[in-house]
């Protein structure tokens, strides 16, 4: 049997803390980022927004049955910069995502397992909505050719200049 000490639920509450703080500016930015933006990316940022106050209000209650005092929103958050139009506000909302995956990877490290799970598919879901906001997908092979050509396939199905 395995004994968590209160030390590891504090520091795992301190780690939850730090990623609901996350969640917390996440909210805040995509409330404004969503306002300077239309059309598909608005329906991301929006899509976005309520995905983070979701997971804030899941880390809100897991703090609160751990028996610790969660965080609570700050009024207003600095922002890197200010969005002053829709190709701003997606370069902020990639460098968002970027920085809540941080907080998660940092609670992915906790000491329950439940806790590290749904810190990694927490992680996992900002990654993801990062690159989904990014304008050019990222290169699967980088320093390869942006269009690799294949060999042509003569019509018997061997590549063509193939000897036979």
């Amino acid at each position: 049997m395995v004994v968590v000490t209160s030390a590891h639920t504090d520091a795992d509450t301190d780690k939850l803390r730090k990623a609901l703080a996350a969640e917390h500016a996440a909210v805040f930015a995509y409330g404004l980022l969503a306002a300077r933006t239309s059309g598909a990316v608005r329906q991301r940022m929006s899509a976005a927004y309520e995905s983070h106050r979701a997971q804030r209000d899941r880390l809100r209650t897991l703090i609160t049955a751990r028996g610790g005092q969660p965080a609570e929103p700050d009024a207003s958050y600095a922002l890197p910069f200010f969005p002053s139009n829709a190709e701003l506000a997606v370069k902020l909302a990639v460098q968002l995502e970027n920085g809540v995956a941080a907080a998660y990877l940092e609670l992915v490290a906790a000491q329950d397992p439940k806790v590290r799970e749904s810190a990694a598919l927490a992680m996992q879901e900002a990654v993801t909505r990062a690159y989904t906001f990014r304008p050019d997908p990222p290169t699967a092979f980088p320093g390869m050719p942006a269009t690799a050509t294949s060999p042509a396939a003569s019509p018997s199905g061997a590549p063509a200049g193939a000897g036979g």
